[in-house]
């Protein structure tokens, strides 16, 4: 099993930037694929991007258009969402997620493929 603990989320200005982390338990890190997810107020909780168990291939939802930044570090157990740009719209709780993943560059993008999640962290962006 693997625990997941999100922080960095908080009130920035629109066009402004933030860093989220996601903080994972266990000496397998490596062995999962990793995602972020947002739930908006009154929505569906839609995924944002995806990240390999080396990290080296990553996927994206099409809203992110080149604003967002998925990274791993395996040695320190650690996924990152660096979020540039932010829009309004953007504002939401971003929750991290792990598979334990058996194909190397496997990235996944549906709630379902997930079995491991953290509770959150808010993102909210200002107008």
């Amino acid at each position: 099993q693997v625990q997941l603990v999100e922080s960095g989320g908080g009130l920035v200005q629109a066009g402004g930037s933030v860093r989220l982390s996601c903080a994972a338990s266990g000496s397998t890190f490596r062995l999962y694929a990793m995602g972020w997810f947002r739930q908006a107020p009154g929505a569906e909780r839609e995924f944002v991007a995806a990240v390999s168990r080396s990290g080296n291939s990553t996927y994206y939802a099409d809203f992110v258009k080149g604003r967002f930044t998925i990274a791993r570090d395996n040695a320190k157990n650690m996924v990152y969402l660096q979020l540039n740009s932010l829009k309004p719209e953007d504002t939401a709780v971003y929750y991290c997620a792990a598979v334990n993943s058996l194909r190397g560059e496997q990235v996944l993008t549906r709630n379902g493929e997930y079995d491991y999640w953290g509770r959150g962290t808010q993102v909210t962006v200002s107008s």
